[in-house]
């Protein structure tokens, strides 16, 4: 199978720094991926590299290729606001903006000229029921985002990336501000999501990426250093520095 995104001998540079050394993925259509490794191994900097957000830091320098549905985003004429319409992120703490509910839903769909009042509150109702939270806020939409508990406020920021109709979720540690609860709450919706979304989570918790994840990539020191179905890694890794992290002997 043709991959969705595929990723070829990425490099990135912060300055002098190297980052990333000859990261190649190929991942597969509604798929969830998880990406492991310890702090400052490269993981966070590949994921943000699939929507171009590294194009907003100074002195970065990225080389390599990556495609989404075999056209390469980097090149020059290629449309980022599109690509930030099909490439949805969560980030570590939940983000939702100091507005209503309602609002915080229709803010990424206005923007890409989306304006009938019918049509928003249907984009409205399908992306918090996407997000597995419209019985809990239906009645107050337009209450104050910020006023949602921590897990409601994550799954709100869920709901808000399928509001543009993504092909691709990108995930930055999107448990790892949360109570064991509202995290079981966002492990099952991933598993649901996935069934429409091709999924890629940035996790520091092994039971996490064994548990929800098809696939993990082990990342150290910006590079991949094992990359296959998450149960042969998580059982019988091939590389011994593999094993010694997801065994807690580091990391």
């Amino acid at each position: 199978m043709k991959p969705k995104i595929q990723i070829k001998n990425l490099d990135l540079y912060y300055g002098d720094f190297q980052a990333l050394k000859g990261i190649n993925l190929d991942i597969q259509e509604k798929e969830i991926t998880a990406f492991i490794g310890p702090s400052g191994c490269g993981k966070s900097t590949t994921l943000k590299c699939i929507n171009r957000m590294n194009d907003l830091i100074p002195d970065c320098k990225i080389e390599g290729l990556i495609s989404i549905d075999g056209e390469n985003i980097y090149e020059k004429n290629y449309d980022v606001n599109n690509l930030r319409k099909r490439v949805g992120m969560v980030f570590q703490s939940p983000n939702p903006f100091p507005m209503s509910i309602y609002e915080n839903i229709v803010y990424g769909p206005k923007t890409h000229g989306v304006k009938d009042k019918t049509k928003l509150d249907e984009i409205v109702e399908k992306s918090l029921k996407g997000a597995a939270i419209w019985d809990e806020v239906k009645g107050n939409l337009k209450k104050n985002a910020m006023s949602l508990s921590g897990g409601q406020q994550q799954r709100l920021c869920i709901a808000r990336a399928l509001s543009v109709e993504p092909d691709i979720i990108l995930m930055d540690e999107p448990t790892s501000a949360l109570d064991p609860i509202s995290t079981g709450k966002i492990e099952d919706l991933v598993s649901e999501l996935k069934e429409k979304y091709t999924i890629i989570m940035v996790t520091h918790n092994m039971q996490q990426a064994s548990r929800v994840s098809d696939k993990t990539a082990f990342f150290l020191t910006g590079e991949i250093i094992e990359y296959g179905d998450t149960f042969e890694i998580f059982s019988v890794p091939k590389d011994k520095r593999t094993e010694d992290y997801i065994t807690g002997r580091f990391g």
